[in-house]
């Protein structure tokens, strides 16, 4: 790897994780405040916590498109597809509707859970798949999965937190399963909406504070079971029209 590009991994890096991680540790003591207010302002704070990595990746972007190129965009390959497959879990969630103590609406609430959850990922997505993996698409793919899984495991700083070695091992597991899976979604898109939509869904399911009461196993699966069988429909549709695009 060259010099250059290992500076601009350490510069999105270290934005990535020192900035964000003052919002998700809450070392400045805002948690209290947007609890207090309307649920509607989840929308404008959910990005906090990814705010470092969307900024260091933007920076490197911008520095990685002066030497070439980049492979990936919002969209990718296809504006209808994307919008298309982003739809799902926000319909979802505010069909199914999340339960919360604030006496807010379950639909409502779930509605604007889904879109605060969606731009939060995407936010991520930007950073590990939008700029690190195009950074590392020279490599092969499994190195390119542990780097990205390990330093995605890395910057949650969830050791901290948890320091069950078992716990934290799982949790790696997952975040270099996830970028592979992931990754392979986005290779085939080039769309990182349609990486968003993946990376939400794995947030709903495990980590995502908003719905861990306020959606039930059962829900999360039809969440889950409903998303991933209309994806891979839209996906394959999706490639089936690149292919035709291309031998046109």
């Amino acid at each position: 790897m060259r010099n250059k590009a290992l500076i601009r991994i350490s510069l999105f890096y270290l934005i990535a994780i020192s900035l964000s991680n003052i919002f998700r540790f809450d070392l400045i003591g805002l948690r209290d405040t947007v609890e207090n207010m309307p649920v509607w302002t989840m929308v404008l704070f959910s990005p906090l916590g990814a705010s470092g990595i969307l900024i260091g990746a933007l920076i490197s972007i911008y520095m990685l498109r002066k030497e070439r190129e980049t492979e990936f965009s919002i969209f990718g390959t296809s504006q209808k597809w994307s919008l298309s497959i982003v739809i799902i879990p926000i319909l979802l969630m505010s069909v199914i509707g999340v339960k919360n103590s604030n006496g807010v609406n379950v639909h409502y609430y779930g509605f604007i859970t889904g879109i605060g959850t969606l731009i939060y990922c995407f936010c991520e997505e930007i950073g590990w798949r939008g700029y690190l993996q195009d950074e590392l698409k020279k490599i092969k793919v499994w190195q390119r999965a542990l780097i990205i899984g390990f330093l995605w495991y890395f910057w949650h700083l969830s050791f901290i937190s948890n320091q069950n070695v078992i716990d934290n091992l799982k949790f790696l597991g997952w975040m270099i399963l996830g970028s592979w899976g992931i990754g392979k979604v986005i290779d085939s898109t080039k769309s990182i909406f349609a990486a968003t939509c993946f990376h939400m869904i794995i947030n709903i399911m495990m980590f995502n504070s908003r719905v861990k009461d306020g959606i039930t196993w059962d829900e999360k699966l039809i969440i889950l079971g409903v998303s991933v069988g209309i994806w891979i429909l839209i996906l394959k549709k999706w490639e089936k029209g690149q292919t035709i695009t291309n031998t046109k």
